[in-house]
């Protein structure tokens, strides 16, 4: 195995009974809102820049532990994450109307470098996911910044983009968003792809469901709704000034798994090497997730359309990572 997938005997993963979040933003705020209501941890800490913020976000998140299982929810500093199984990193600068993802790059990486530095001091046994945009590259900052393994770095990817698709499929086909089977893949951005060559519906190709209810296969249309998805982060930070609720769903979605040993494949951000080609870039493909993060990268059949929209996808990708400075994400 490859040492960057291995994990040494003093570095095992912790337990998963406690978990950090830093940023206390609106996605930060969120995903400890929406992951106090499992009952899955008995203590959560919350870390941020502004403690004040942080502290009252975790006042109001207590004053509504006698309508679930109880929990110790407490802010606090980077030697809280001592123990911690799973950290959740929401911080950084907010993408603004107009901007890309790319565009919060060079902002976000100084940022993350102050916050990898500060967590490995502390805990080099948890699984760090990424969740701050552009999360590709910023989940290969992780990486390299904090040297853990990695299948140990997760970042939240094409998750909330594949869930938006299968919403706007199933709305389009009249069918439970559930039972749409298909992946977008490649950067969580401008240069995502969705996977149709391989898409159906609970088994049924969906080519052949288009004809079965009426619908006929039109991947004009079919391209639209991607086009829907892709922009429609856009839309909402335009229309109230930030995404949070659906990627903490998300973000609950790919805890659960880990928590849970589920051996769910979710389209994370993963360190690709090797994979169609690829190599050392982060990017979205679907992965098992299980108990120690990223068990395996999966290479799903791609016809040549899609496969030269990856190559285009991680050569954007790693044209950013090549322009970042080096000590842009190695550790100081």
């Amino acid at each position: 195995m490859d040492k960057r997938y291995a994990d040494t005997p003093a570095e095992k993963p912790c337990g998963f009974r406690k978990c950090g979040i830093i940023g206390c933003g609106n996605v930060g705020a969120t995903t400890a809102y929406t992951l106090m209501q499992t009952g899955w941890f008995s203590e959560m800490v919350l870390i941020d820049l502004n403690a004040k913020k942080a502290e009252g976000e975790a006042a109001d998140l207590r004053h509504g532990l006698p309508f679930h299982t109880p929990m110790n929810i407490h802010a606090g500093g980077y030697q809280d994450l001592v123990d911690c199984g799973i950290i959740i990193i929401t911080a950084g600068a907010n993408q603004k109307p107009g901007e890309t993802r790319m565009d919060l790059l060079r902002t976000n990486t100084k940022i993350f470098r102050s916050i990898v530095n500060n967590i490995v001091i502390y805990n080099r046994q948890a699984i760090l996911l990424v969740v701050t945009n552009p999360v590709d590259v910023l989940s290969y900052v992780t990486y390299r910044a904090s040297g853990f393994p990695a299948h140990r770095v997760i970042g939240s990817g094409t998750v909330l983009d594949t869930a938006r698709l299968k919403q706007m499929v199933g709305n389009h086909l009249g069918v439970d968003s559930r039972n749409v089977h298909s992946f977008i893949i490649g950067e969580h951005g401008d240069s995502e792809l969705p996977v149709w060559s391989s898409a159906n519906i609970s088994g049924v190709d969906l080519p052949r469901y288009c004809e079965t209810c009426g619908q006929g296969y039109d991947k004009a249309v079919l391209d639209g709704l991607f086009d829907e998805v892709k922009n429609s982060a856009y839309r909402i930070i335009e229309a109230k000034g930030a995404t949070f609720y659906a990627i903490a769903e998300s973000v609950k979605r790919i805890v659960s798994a880990i928590v849970h040993d589920e051996s769910s494949i979710l389209p994370v951000s993963a360190l690709v090497d090797g994979h169609y080609g690829l190599e050392d870039v982060y990017m979205s493909l679907p992965c098992v997730i299980s108990r120690e993060g990223i068990r395996q990268v999966l290479e799903i059949p791609l016809d040549e359309e899609e496969t030269a929209r990856l190559n285009r996808s991680a050569a954007a990708l790693r044209a950013a990572i090549d322009d970042l400075d080096p000590v842009g994400y190695a550790l100081q």
